[in-house]
């Protein structure tokens, strides 16, 4: 009788200890398919950091890049990435949409030439073509670029290219390109034997920005799941930076499809980017970006 007792206390004990410490799932909407910018959250998974917290975490690629934000303000996932631009424009025009914290703190997209081209500085852009594929906060930069060097838009031909940004540079169409990824699309015209030049916002009249954001619905700003997430995250990228080339292996290994020498450098070129305290808030480079955005009618 005292066996038959024991028995069934340890299988209630073990139900509500199953119960207990059940992992809360967490759905992620990324912002495009999942690639090296991505690489805290796979290591964070990898290693067990988000079941640590207690979290089971699924990433999700989007069918259009523009519905993550939207499907998280809609309540049909729980967290979506985003860029600081966007989120700041959709949280003024009605979104409920709340940040959480940030995967990449730095921008990442640049102005490029040829590295072949006469042009050496955005000063010698003067009457030169320049191809762009969305226009709105891309443009504000290139202006904002071209008067920190004394330029301004009317001095140059702006042509938009939709998204054959290094096809059009390639083909001569344009003289430069605005909106290029400096740790994907440039690197991949170097292994095509075709190396650019590249000129940075941040270090031409652009106030700093966080590239890659984590949103969540304004409503449900304060689960206690956000900061376990954000803990695992910063794991993920501690270890990830003491562990570039072993993390590497095992993404390639799980995602053949991008194992090549495409995404092996560009997932080395991402690692200073990406934030070392995701949970940490920078409320004045926040407001200056914001005044900037006001600043030139956005």
């Amino acid at each position: 009788m005292k066996k038959k007792f024991l028995k069934i206390t340890s299988i209630i004990l073990l139900l509500y200890m199953s119960l207990t410490f059940a992992l809360e799932k967490t759905t992620v909407l990324l912002d495009w398919f999942l690639n090296p910018s991505h690489a805290p959250l796979f290591v964070a998974i990898e290693k067990g950091y988000f079941k640590q917290q207690n979290l089971e975490v699924e990433l999700l690629g989007p069918a259009d890049p523009s519905d993550p934000p939207k499907l998280v303000a809609a309540g049909k996932a729980d967290i979506a990435i985003t860029y600081e631009p966007q989120f700041i424009i959709q949280t003024k025009q009605g979104l409920p949409l709340a940040y959480i914290g940030s995967l990449i703190d730095h921008p990442l997209t640049c102005l490029a030439v040829l590295k072949d081209s006469p042009i050496k500085s955005i000063k010698d852009l003067k009457d030169k073509k320049i191809g762009y594929s969305i226009g709105g906060v891309n443009n504000i930069m290139l202006k904002t670029m071209l008067e920190y060097n004394h330029l301004s838009l009317s001095d140059v031909i702006s042509i938009n290219v939709h998204y054959s940004l290094s096809q059009a540079l390639l083909s001569k169409k344009v003289d430069a390109v605005t909106g290029l990824m400096r740790n994907f699309e440039t690197i991949q015209m170097d292994l095509n034997k075709h190396p650019v030049r590249t000129f940075y916002p941040e270090q031409n009249g652009v106030p700093n920005y966080d590239e890659l954001i984590f949103i969540v619905n304004k409503n449900n700003l304060h689960d206690p799941r956000w900061k376990r997430f954000l803990t695992a995250v910063k794991q993920g990228d501690e270890y990830l930076q003491k562990h570039p080339e072993e993390m590497w292996n095992a993404f390639a290994k799980q995602h053949p499809e991008l194992n090549d020498e495409l995404n092996h450098r560009a997932w080395m070129a991402t690692l200073p980017y990406f934030s070392r305290d995701p949970a940490t808030f920078n409320k004045k480079q926040w407001l200056v970006f914001e005044s900037f955005m006001k600043k030139n009618g956005i």
